[in-house]
């Protein structure tokens, strides 16, 4: 193992500090962090706006979840996902937006929908059709196809019971929870999860997170403790003072059915963490895949694997586990990509109020720095984040970065006016130089709308260069934000295909290069916040007409593809090279 750094010697220090057992004013882990000075505009013009489109595409129906003005739970206020994904494989995206419910008891229309994509800029709710009617507390999504039959397959996380769809090629899906051996006694709290195939055998596994043990005849009542009380308004209580639960490994036995190996994988032994969204990716570039896990109010978790179906947990040596000064935070959301054009995955986390979204800077092999303030994050401590995204929206080459925001105290803005429940979406434009300039007004009315937003999934929904946002809403119509982008800048979009490897190419990655720079991505099953993005690879490329990828699949086998040129869609088949370039209509 390497030698611990000063900072890792000061994280893990701190570490044992804080798991002795230290006293906090409110149920959720803030750092209290001041906002830095904000710098002079760059000046530099940016080409995208952004308009909420949901309304004429027919996104209407509000999605419930929890009490409106008032909310006892900690259950009500988290949310959850939603997805971008072509279940009928016409090469447009369709969209799916989970759902919770009440209390007092399920209003009508509440449930999970899914929307089918008319090709012309609307919607048409397919729900009953398809047999995905169903009402609870959901949370997260993760598609892909586990059993490589070319469809995509849904599988979503509740407090309760877990629900795996198969997707029946025709339209429908088919509740296959019980026959694949994926139910679960009692009623768990279920957070993130992600396909994962760990083994590299072509078979998507399954890993599923929970946040903590919810009963709600267990749980205090708002302003009964500390940690029921948050700038001395009660509110309801939790993470902090409530107990944690354990996360579930499932091995895909390739016959429809999967095994339980949490013990024997090593993932049972992560324990006393409050985690949220996971994100599987191979972090230290030695071709096999990792998990990372986001945890609100205690350390998040690196779990890199051994290569032999097991993990070990090195989140805290390698830099991702506490902010750069060694607290826990409230890690929520993750956004993946290469903000910095190096070729190494970098990490994106967001936080709660009083603190800066985190930018982890992959240093190589799965060594990490914070680089926050010095990416000039720092400016922006006023919003609790969710939905995170690691994206190129201009199409300049540079990734940018978004946050899905909104408050979890709909009773604070009563006595603090300064905390509103609803507040604007943030973008991060990438300077280039290191550093991100904020932009809210300057991005479009869809970016300043004030929501109390959760999950996000960036994607191009309109199949026209460029990237678009879905944003969850508490017990809002959700929000589609139209990219349209003025801007001449090249593009490209790379939809893998596995053979040997699982077929929805999970675990596999593209290096772009391009006009001298280098950009990596991977192709994964869930990241913002709960949530599922655009399974087709969206690279800017600046003025560069051409670029060389280099394709390596989740089985290790590399295939490079020199001067393709940009500007549209093409399809790659692990064995079979370039299958499909299909060219975009741009929109006027």
């Amino acid at each position: 193992m390497r030698k611990l750094s000063g900072q890792a010697l000061t994280r893990r220090a701190w570490l044992g500090v804080l798991a002795g057992g230290a006293a906090f004013a409110q149920g959720v882990s803030t750092r209290a962090v001041k906002p830095t000075l904000r710098g002079k505009p760059s000046g530099l013009p940016f080409d995208c706006h952004f308009t909420d489109v949901a309304a004429q595409a027919g996104l209407t129906s509000p999605v419930i979840y929890g009490g409106i003005d008032h909310k006892d739970y900690i259950l009500e206020v988290v949310g959850c996902g939603v997805a971008f994904f072509d279940f009928d494989n016409d090469g447009w995206l369709d969209i799916l937006l989970l759902s919770g419910t009440r209390f007092e008891g399920t209003p009508d229309g509440a449930g999970n929908r899914l929307y089918k994509n008319n090709r012309d800029g609307t919607f048409t709710d397919v729900t009953l059709k398809a047999g995905l009617k169903r009402s609870g507390w959901a949370g997260s999504v993760t598609i892909a196809d586990y059993n490589n039959d070319g469809f995509e397959d849904v599988f979503i996380t509740y407090w309760g019971s877990n629900v795996l769809y198969h997707n029946n090629g025709d339209g429908t899906f088919t509740d296959v929870t019980q026959k694949a051996g994926l139910e679960q006694p009692g009623r768990v709290w279920n957070s993130g999860a992600t396909w994962i195939d760990y083994n590299r055998d072509g078979h998507l596994d399954l890993f599923v997170a929970s946040y903590l043990d919810f009963e709600p005849d267990r749980i205090p009542k708002p302003g009964s403790s500390a940690f029921c009380r948050y700038m001395d308004v009660p509110v309801n209580c939790g993470p902090r003072g409530l107990t944690p639960t354990g996360h579930t490994l499932y091995r895909n036995n390739g016959d429809g059915t999967f095994s339980d190996v949490t013990d024997a994988s090593g993932v049972g032994s992560i324990k006393g963490r409050y985690a949220m969204t996971a994100v599987a990716a191979d972090y230290d570039d030695d071709g096999w895949p990792d998990i990372y896990l986001a945890c609100d109010s205690t350390p998040s978790v690196l779990l890199l694997n051994n290569h032999d179906g097991t993990f070990r947990d090195e989140a805290l040596e390698r830099g991702v586990a506490l902010s750069q000064d060694g607290q826990e935070q409230a890690g929520m959301g993750v956004g993946i990509g290469d903000v910095d054009l190096d070729g190494c995955t970098d990490l994106f986390v967001t936080h709660f109020m009083n603190d800066t979204p985190a930018l982890f800077s992959n240093q190589g092999k799965g060594w990490f720095e914070e680089v926050s303030l010095r990416a000039g994050l720092g400016v922006e401590t006023r919003y609790v984040g969710w939905g995170a995204v690691i994206a190129d929206f201009d199409n300049d080459g540079w990734p940018d970065l978004f946050v899905a925001t909104g408050s979890i105290y709909p009773e604070l803005e009563a006595r603090h006016s300064e905390y509103p429940f609803r507040t604007p979406r943030v973008l991060y434009r990438n300077l280039r130089n290191g550093k991100f300039e904020e932009l809210i007004e300057e991005a479009g009315p869809g970016i300043s709308a004030c929501h109390s937003s959760r999950g996000c999934a960036a994607g191009d929904f309109d199949n026209d260069g460029d990237l678009d946002l879905l944003i969850m809403n508490m017990n809002e119509p959700p929000s589609l934000l139209r990219n349209d982008t003025k801007s001449a800048n090249h593009w490209l979009k790379v939809k893998l295909f596995g053979t040997k490897s699982n077929r929805s190419a999970i675990g596999s990655r593209v290096t772009a290069e391009y006009g001298g720079h280098k950009q990596l991505q991977e192709v994964t099953a869930q990241s913002s916040f709960y949530s599922v993005n655009d399974c087709r690879l969206h690279f800017g490329l600046g003025i560069s007409s051409t670029v060389d990828l280099t394709v390596r699949w989740t089985n290790g086998r590399v295939d490079t593809f020199p001067q393709v040129a940009a500007d549209r869609l093409i399809v790659i088949q692990e064995g079979a090279g370039i299958t499909k370039s299909e060219k975009f209509k741009r929109r006027n």
